[in-house]
């Protein structure tokens, strides 16, 4: 697990956001831990022509935090 810091993907709102509530995510984000082997898809709408594929610890300028689990 890696510990996540504000500012980065796993604790964005756009992390996941295609996601129905998923567990996983709300796990990471009261945590503030995440697998080092997640991959999921940025959706953020400024990313959305570049499918870009993130891990937790990776951030943006773009960050927006995600609401309270």
């Amino acid at each position: 697990m890696q510990h996540l810091s504000e500012g980065q993907c796993g604790l964005c709102m756009h992390f996941g956001e295609s996601h129905q509530r998923d567990e996983k995510l709300v796990q990471i984000r009261t945590s503030h831990e995440g697998p080092e082997t997640l991959v999921d898809k940025c959706g953020h709408p400024r990313h959305a022509a570049l499918n870009l594929k993130v891990t937790p610890i990776s951030g943006c300028e773009g960050f927006s935090p995600a609401a309270a689990a």
